[in-house]
């Protein structure tokens, strides 16, 4: 594995992310406080959090983007790491193909971009510009982008966060059935409670730099919201979050 500066060290294990008493300080301000967590092989966990409690910090320590940032504690990811932003950060310059394969070498790579776009349902695609596209085709491109390269980690930073209700539900279809097939482990960054429950495997809830629950999704697909299970693990998440159900309802 690839050595993490920063002032972090590797730890061991057979996770694929295993975070030891992870500390991460911008100034004076603790951003993430004496964390710990893994993740296993495979494994598809949901971080739920307020805004400014660590959620983006912990992915870019992942990613290994944050090494001017001060801070210590034990962290392991493998080397090959994928990252889907909110925003899709395509070039408008390069065709979707050319987006896709952007950085990979070698004679099959153009083949495996193809690939890629069919799976996400870009298929005879590879030849439009970025501007063509909606909103959630160009989020098909960005996940063909990471998924090309077989990561066994995906990192999602609120991926879905600026499309439409509908556009969002076919995105959670498409990236569970993408998941299952290439099998990465992933940690999804997300303010939406029902979209932790639709995708993870496991919802964790940071607060203040720690992790205030680690809670299973221990319910059938599809994940319904009518059902009890259901509206049980989402009050928890919810109370967790600091949100009174009472007046959850209320607003709505």
């Amino acid at each position: 594995m690839a050595a993490h500066t920063g002032g972090l060290t590797e730890t061991g294990g057979r996770t694929t992310v295993r975070i030891e008493n992870l500390v991460r300080s911008f100034g004076e301000r603790r951003v993430l406080d004496g964390l710990d967590l893994s993740i296993a092989p495979g494994e598809f966990v949901a971080l739920l959090g307020r805004s400014g409690s660590g959620k983006s910090t912990l992915l870019r320590a992942l990613a290994r983007l944050d090494h001017e940032v001060a801070g210590s504690g034990g962290l392991t990811a493998p080397d090959h790491v994928s990252v889907v932003f909110q925003d899709a950060r395509l070039l408008p310059w390069k065709r979707l193909l050319d987006n896709v394969v952007l950085g990979l070498d070698g004679p099959s790579a153009r083949e495996r971009g193809r690939a890629a776009l069919a799976e996400v349902g870009l298929a005879g695609r590879e030849r439009a510009w970025p501007v063509e596209l909606s909103g959630g085709e160009q989020q098909r491109v960005s996940l063909a982008r990471s998924l090309v390269r077989e990561p066994q980690l995906l990192l999602a930073d609120e991926p879905f966060g600026a499309l439409d209700a509908l556009t969002r539900i076919r995105m959670h279809a498409l990236l569970r059935r993408l998941c299952e097939r290439h099998r990465p482990s992933v940690l999804l960054v997300t303010h939406d409670v029902d979209e932790a429950i639709a995708l993870a495997d496991r919802v964790v809830v940071l607060d203040r730099g720690r992790i205030a629950a680690d809670l299973p999704v221990d319910l059938p697909a599809p994940r319904r919201h009518g059902s009890g299970e259901y509206a049980a693990l989402r009050g928890r998440l919810l109370a967790r979050l600091g949100v009174d159900l009472a007046e959850e309802e209320d607003a709505a």
